[in-house]
């Protein structure tokens, strides 16, 4: 299976954006949060809102979330859906510091949270275990993004759906340019500001250039193996939340 560098898209072994992302991450962690905030003026809220709105997750569900971060999928969806279990999931430890410092201040409201450090493209996860998979900016980081997948569909329960926020092209040529010029410029002057690791933003900027739009990622889904695969936009298709079932 070919890997990428997922800062350009191009064939590369996996070692690179691994190291890179872990890097990045467990040096902003105690930041991430803010610089979210500012840097998306506010609207990362709504996508999240939208993501638990299309998430089909109930009272009897156990929820895996994938590169959960500090914890804003894990407590929007346990907050909002209140499934029996969460268990949230990141690649880099200091992000899951962050998110289980939120667990003990109560962010769950009562939904029991467990959190393990965890590679996507290798989950260390019994076949058919849960019902609903969340990943929100994830997929995008990940080398392997096939093997993810593929790991993501084996470990979900016949019938069981996949919930994936990402970063996406707007259809808009002027609102896609703008947005450009903002990746280019913007987001590595507040990840600058924010957290000093301007050149970390930069790594993002150009993996959200280099990244499929809507139709790529929903093709990857059907490639591997996913089935009724939809999407929705938001803020003009700045991001887009992907919802793909595995079959019965």
């Amino acid at each position: 299976m070919t890997t990428i560098d997922t800062a350009t898209g191009k064939e590369a072994p996996a070692e690179i954006s691994s190291e890179r992302v872990k890097d990045i991450f467990s040096s902003i962690a105690k930041k991430y949060e803010r610089f979210n905030a500012v840097s998306s003026f506010g609207a990362y809220k709504l996508w999240l809102a939208g993501m638990a709105k299309q998430a089909p997750i109930d009272s009897s569900h156990d929820v895996l979330d994938i590169a959960g971060g500090t914890g804003d999928v894990t407590f929007t969806m346990a907050r909002e859906k209140r499934p029996a279990h969460i268990q949230c999931t990141d690649l880099v430890p200091e992000m899951l510091e962050v998110a289980r410092a939120h667990y003990d201040e109560g962010a769950s409201a009562g939904v029991p949270v467990d959190f393990q450090v965890v590679d996507a493209q290798d989950i260390p996860y019994d076949d058919a275990s849960y019902d609903v998979i969340t990943m929100a900016y994830g997929i995008r980081n990940m080398p392997d993004r096939p093997r993810a997948l593929a790991e993501m569909l084996r470990v979900l329960k016949p019938g069981g759906v996949l919930v994936c926020l990402e970063f996406s092209t707007p259809p808009n040529g002027l609102w896609r340019a703008l947005y450009s010029f903002y990746l280019k410029h913007l987001i590595p002057f507040w990840g600058g500001l924010i957290t000093g690791d301007r050149e970390g933003f930069v790594y993002l900027a150009r993996s959200i250039k280099a990244f499929p739009d809507q139709k790529g990622l929903a093709q990857m889904m059907r490639d591997a193996g996913f089935v009724d695969v939809t999407w929705k936009n938001y803020t003009g298709g700045i991001a887009a939340v992907h919802v793909a079932r595995k079959p019965e």
